[in-house]
């Protein structure tokens, strides 16, 4: 309420100007929800960017509609996470918004960037992936925030290089190999927005491009951007300070979306269900499962609203596991400043509830 309350006051305060600007704030659009949050929060009082994967839309596979497309043509600015997570905007952004600057958030310096994970079974000392602390910008590339060369990342190596040799072998022994098929997100984890680490680079990144478009609210976007992290530092230690209690207890997810926010607070996952959230996993890896959760005694299965929940019911059957959900995108949550700042709260919450033992 304090958030909402705050950003009402900034936005009534703020009418007069918006009203006189209104012409000349850049035309914006987002691809997904976490990140509309804080292009929202940076654009607070100035204008309102254009959301396009609203509700359960997964950014692996999504279709755009007519006046989405139309919305890109005329954008000013694109923010998306990356070319090997929104690949249904490849074309479109080449042929739609040739003139518009198109910002992969992905590519920005100062991130903390984790390796892939396989699907399947993962060892007990493993979970937390690999740390690159990504301060040398020429390291990934060019990425700067003009007219984008959306090249392949073939810098990085092959998948083998980059993840842990005992992984693969679970995935041999357990997995279904089809489970990749279609869904390579590459070496790189891409769900870079579930740490609080990366919200500053990203913040700097989203202020940078504004300013670039709309120098004459560079201030603003500035000061709208030391707002939101005063914020995030007040919600990650009550998020922090939460979880810590359940931070021990084994679970497994439905697909590996969630490392950087287990990384940064300590979580215990030891498994997923499908590396592929548009494909049901096999046998083999259901099995393995199903033997993942008695042998290390995983005390919750957490499914996601964009898919079929029937799938974790049937996992946890006869075991002593509970079922949760954990949804990466904020499928239900309202469009708005406050989005990125409810996402991480509703998956502390959903962890606290299925992890902490019933009384």
């Amino acid at each position: 309420m304090r958030r909402s309350a705050l950003f009402t006051v900034t936005l009534v305060g703020l009418l007069p100007l918006v009203s006189l600007g209104a012409e000349a704030a850049p035309k914006v659009v987002v691809s997904i929800k976490p990140i509309h949050g804080l292009v929202s929060s940076v654009m607070a009082g100035i204008a309102e960017p254009e959301l396009l994967i609203k509700g359960a839309g997964s950014p692996h596979a999504y279709n755009l509609r007519p006046s989405e497309a139309r919305a890109l043509s005329d954008a000013d600015v694109v923010f998306r996470v990356g070319e090997a997570l929104e690949t249904f905007l490849d074309k479109p952004l080449k042929s739609l918004a040739s003139g518009g600057r198109v910002v992969d958030l992905a590519e920005v310096p100062g991130l903390t960037l984790l390796d892939s994970r396989d699907a399947g079974v993962w060892a007990h000392d493993d979970h937390h992936g690999h740390h690159d602390e990504h301060d040398d910008h020429a390291d990934h590339g060019d990425h700067g925030h003009g007219d984008h060369d959306h090249g392949d990342h073939e810098e990085h190596g092959d998948h083998a290089e980059h993840g842990d040799h005992d992984e693969h072998e679970h995935h041999d022994e357990h997995g279904d190999h089809d489970d990749h098929a279609g869904h390579d997100h590459g070496p790189v984890d891409m769900h870079i927005w579930l740490t609080p680490d990366n919200a500053r680079p990203m913040l700097d990144a989203i202020v940078e491009a504004l300013s670039a478009e709309d120098p004459a609210n560079a201030a603003r976007y500035a000061a709208n951007s030391e707002g939101v992290l005063t914020e995030l530092a007040d919600l990650d230690a009550e998020i922090a300070a939460r979880l810590a209690p359940v931070g021990a207890k084994p679970y497994v997810v439905f697909h590996d979306a969630y490392q950087y926010f287990e990384a940064h607070y300590g979580l215990r996952p030891v498994g997923a269900i499908s590396v592929n959230p548009e494909r049901a996993p096999g046998a083999k890896r259901l099995a393995a499962l199903r033997e993942v959760i008695a042998e290390r005694d995983a005390v919750c299965v957490f499914s996601e609203p964009q898919f079929e929940p029937a799938l974790v019911a049937t996992i946890v059957e006869g075991t002593a596991a509970k079922s949760g959900e954990l949804d990466p995108l904020g499928a239900d949550l309202p469009i708005g400043p406050d989005s990125y700042f409810a996402l991480l709260r509703g998956l502390a919450d959903s962890l606290v509830t299925c992890l902490t033992p019933s009384s």
